[in-house]
């Protein structure tokens, strides 16, 4: 059965190169996804595969029934790409001006499709039920996930897994972890309040950049002083906005970030910190503050099982080469939404592009991938869809 596969995968692989390119001179932004979706849709149904759309927003599901009863699986891919212009010099550059996937959606998405193609084609030889998730919205909190849950998309789910073309490593790289593999991610917003006035008159003035300065100076100290060294955590300030002209004392200064964790506690430890070092600092200088904290994604915790398991049908992938446990990853993924409902495992496939030994780095404006990681991703997955039946 699997060789099966891997040859019907293999024989699709320019269809998958195809997809991934006309995906990428087409990207559209979280939430706004429409003609993607509509694009999802129609590969399904000219397919005649039972496809349903409009699921919790902009989401696609699609079913493959193998012919005897068995679990059933669910596979999800997202298509939402960021706002950052197209840098790169190739054919397959992105058109729409300002937007472009820049973290390997649309290689998700081509990867997904033609496996779906392919397990249709073994249906007669298969068990159970498989499901395609397309999400939409993963890239902008409060994501996609979410509300495609909330309408169903995991009904009668067993076990789901999910994978990330990941551009830093080489491929024929897997790279897993079981418990927590990414981090939650939170938005936090600082509006400071002070009292402006004219640049030579700092004495009359309640000066916002300088106090909104001594708070990003005060909250690197959550991290090294507040938190326990053996938990992993981040506070990052993104933005820094205040008054522009050079003979002006700011009366008002804004600061937005993130924060990102592992572990729960950690996580209100640092949003009480936050606002206390926020309030003191501002009492020091008279100011007022209007602090809001933002929870976004929580942490991707892989179940141990469904991961051991992930591992194993790895090694039956011939272009796989390394199979490592990974670091936990700071960055945030709403595929942590999924695992808090269903028994499963995400994981990295190595993606750098041949001949880049930088690698550009996701969310960069001339970010790739090499496209031969998305049979490796194809295959993995399959082998698991299928292996999860007992079938070889």
């Amino acid at each position: 059965m699997i060789n099966k596969l891997f040859a019907a995968l293999e024989g699709s692989y320019e269809e998958m190169v195809d997809i991934r390119r006309f995906m990428h001179q087409h990207p559209e932004l979280s939430f706004q996804e429409y003609n993607t979706a509509k694009f999802i849709q129609a590969f399904y149904e000219k397919l005649q595969i039972e496809v349903k759309g409009n699921v919790g927003g902009n989401g696609v599901v699609a079913k493959v029934y193998g012919k005897k009863p068995g679990k059933t699986v669910a596979l999800r891919a997202d298509f939402d790409a960021l706002p950052i212009q197209d840098e790169k010099d190739v054919p397959y550059k992105s058109l729409v001006p300002g937007v472009m996937h820049a973290c390997g959606h649309d290689g998700h998405t081509a990867t997904l499709l033609v496996l779906a193609k392919t397990l249709n084609e073994l249906k007669e030889e298969l068990e159970g039920t498989y499901v395609f998730i397309h999400q939409h919205a993963e890239e902008y909190a409060p994501g996609g996930a979410i509300s495609m849950i909330e309408d169903g998309c995991l009904e009668n789910v067993d076990v789901i897994f999910g994978t990330h073309l990941w551009a830093s490593e080489p491929t024929g790289t897997i790279q897993y972890r079981t418990g927590p593999i990414m981090a939650a991610a939170d938005r936090f917003e600082i509006d400071i309040q002070g009292k402006g006035g004219h640049g030579a008159q700092p004495h009359k003035t309640l000066d916002a950049i300088v106090t909104a300065s001594q708070i990003v100076l005060n909250l690197q100290q959550i991290v090294s002083r507040r938190v326990n060294p053996v938990d992993a955590a981040v506070v990052t300030i993104g933005s820094f906005t205040a008054q522009n002209a050079f003979n002006v004392i700011a009366d008002k200064a804004k600061l937005i970030g993130t924060v990102r964790t592992f572990n729960e506690t950690v996580q209100q430890l640092i949003e009480v910190e936050m606002e206390r070092i926020i309030a003191g600092t501002c009492s020091m200088s008279g100011s007022t503050y209007d602090f809001r904290f933002v929870r976004g994604y929580p942490a991707v915790v892989n179940s141990e099982k469904e991961t051991v398991f992930l591992t194993s049908c790895a090694q039956k992938v011939a272009e796989v080469t390394t199979i490592e446990e990974t670091e936990p990853q700071m960055g945030g993924e709403d595929f942590a939404y999924y695992l808090q409902n269903v028994p499963g495992t995400f994981f990295f496939t190595g993606a750098k592009p041949l001949g880049n030994d930088m690698g550009y780095p996701h969310h960069h404006p001339k970010f790739d991938i090499d496209e031969k990681a998305m049979l490796i991703a194809a295959k993995t997955l399959g082998v698991a869809a299928i292996n999860i039946h007992g079938n070889d």
